[in-house]
């Protein structure tokens, strides 16, 4: 099974800032979309719940949700205590490729099991205090890097990147 990690950041690395994006990108949201369909996700608690109740959990995929809370319930996920059981099922139900999607400890946690990054490059630092972990380019190698130029629905320029650990 390929583990790869899915994330946006700004130049700062920044992810996130108050459970939510600092920008609105809506052909990113597309790419994670038809990225993530059918596969299986891994995010932490609090990203579970950062997602609007609409799309908790997130339709088409199979939604893991990593807590220290041995009693937590999310409606329409599996709960799991360590990213590690979380990728024993996804292996033991015989997936091809598992993603993780956030937050910043997730992306931490999951880094050392990852096989490939993909990984929206913004064109702007923002502020906000959950950053994507730094990675050693001597681990991976950039397969691919697609630019997207601002437009009147993108207020920043970004690059689809994807990375392969080596």
């Amino acid at each position: 099974m390929n583990v790869s990690m899915i994330a946006a950041m700004g130049k700062n690395r920044v992810i996130g800032k108050d459970n939510d994006l600092p920008w609105h990108l809506p052909d990113d949201f597309k790419y994670f979309q038809e990225t993530t369909k059918g596969h299986f996700v891994i995010m932490g608690r609090k990203n579970w719940e950062s997602l609007p109740h609409k799309f908790q959990p997130l339709p088409g995929r199979t939604n893991l949700v990593i807590t220290h809370r041995n009693d937590y319930q999310a409606g329409g996920a599996l709960v799991f205590n360590t990213l590690e059981a979380a990728l024993r099922l996804a292996r033991d139900k015989s997936e091809r490729e598992a993603f993780i999607i956030g937050g910043g400890e997730v992306y931490r946690m999951g880094l050392p099991h990852a096989d490939t990054i993909y990984l929206t490059e913004i064109d702007g630092e923002f502020e906000g205090a959950v950053t994507f972990p730094e990675f050693s380019e001597e681990d991976w190698t950039e397969v691919s890097r697609h630019h997207h130029k601002i437009d009147d629905r993108h207020a920043f320029s970004f690059d689809f990147v994807i990375y392969k650990r080596r």
